[in-house]
């Protein structure tokens, strides 16, 4: 696949800490229900799996958000749970409730009967890159993800989303043995998986470890670190003639910032309770950091927003060097005004030009 020249790459410097002009930015989430757009498409595409698993669908509201702002990155669309929904898990969304399995993984059985799955299974999410970047025409760089292997597994042993991880916990407490099985294969589908969206086109990646800081100390190290590493070394690092970046987030993860910083990825995502200044110091510009705006920010109106982007600048500090990704500190609300993102990626783009230029 001949594939244009990157025309905008500050996202890409930015993550190798590589001189940038400013501070770029995308936001998690930002193909999403905020956009009526993206409503329109999904109810021609009928459900949330009719428009995940179609590769034209997929790459339009993967675009849309580009077409509104001038962002400096698309994220593929797709959901963390496409993966064991190729292990046979049976995934669905319901209305009100969000995704359910409808075979989740809780006695032993289940457990022994888990393989790694034939990413052919999961074609249509890489045909879906490949569509993507010959749309974007090197307009800015697309990112590729996952969830990582303790995410995913919180959905397949809970079945669903939880409020306690009761379930979870309780095999990690009672039967550790079959929870390390169930992560060992995680790790290696994650990273096929990876591996096979930078193949098609993924020109970064990120890995969301949503519900890391559900953990307790040392136990997140066990249970979730270790694996994130094990994936983050088993992923293909260049391609196209250049550096794929790995992306790391683990939301409420602030506790354990050196680990993760130590785990092998180019970046670190951040949540907005982690002071950003303190960040880098702890991680001495070891690595790049992204975040970490409270996406309930966007709420406060244009000043307000404007007022936050700018002490999340000022706390990383000069940008000169890259380093920094602005972004949220989670995923965008679906309630978000769509003018409330126009007015934080133009504050973000001018504001970090000025301060470049000082």
């Amino acid at each position: 696949m001949s594939l244009a020249t990157l025309k905008n790459d500050v996202f890409l410097r930015a993550l190798s800490r590589q001189p940038v002009p400013y501070t770029p930015v995308w936001l998690m989430r930002q193909a999403g229900r905020y956009l009526p757009e993206y409503n329109a498409t999904r109810s021609r595409a009928g459900s949330f799996m009719g428009l995940a698993q179609n590769p034209a669908y997929a790459a339009e509201v993967t675009l849309q958000p580009l077409e509104r702002y001038p962002l400096d990155a698309a994220i593929l669309f797709s959901d963390i749970l496409t993966v064991p929904h190729a292990m046979g898990l049976g995934l669905e969304f319901r209305a009100g409730e969000g995704p359910h399995f409808d075979r989740p993984v809780r006695e032993e059985r289940d457990v022994d009967a888990l393989t790694v799955p034939d990413m052919e299974s999961l074609r249509y999410v890489f045909d879906a890159v490949s569509l993507i970047r010959r749309e974007l025409d090197g307009r800015v760089p697309l990112i590729g993800f996952a969830g990582s292997p303790w995410t995913v597994a919180c959905y397949m042993v809970e079945g669903k989303g939880s409020s306690d991880y009761r379930l979870i916990k309780s095999m990690l407490y009672g039967r550790p043995d079959l929870l390390h099985r169930i992560l060992r294969i995680n790790a290696q589908a994650t990273a096929d998986y990876l591996n096979a969206q930078i193949d098609a086109g993924a020109q970064a990646v990120m890995l969301f470890d949503s519900w890391g800081g559900v953990l307790a100390d040392g136990l997140f190290q066990q249970f979730s670190l270790a694996y994130t590493r094990q994936v983050v070394a088993s992923l293909k690092r260049e391609n196209e003639g250049r550096r794929v970046p790995v992306i790391v987030f683990t939301k409420g993860g602030g506790l354990w910032l050196e680990d993760i910083a130590a785990c092998g990825a180019d970046a670190v995502g951040l949540d907005w309770t982690v002071n950003l200044a303190q960040a880098r110091r702890r991680v001495s510009d070891s690595v790049a950091l992204q975040g970490n705006l409270d996406p309930m920010s966007l709420f406060g109106g244009g000043p307000a927003i404007r007022a936050e982007a700018r002490r999340v600048i000022d706390a990383y500090g000069q940008v000169g060097q890259g380093g920094h990704v602005f972004n949220l500190g989670h995923g965008i609300s679906q309630f978000t005004p769509p003018e409330a993102v126009a007015e934080l990626v133009d504050e973000v783009h001018g504001y970090s030009r000025a301060f470049h230029a000082v």
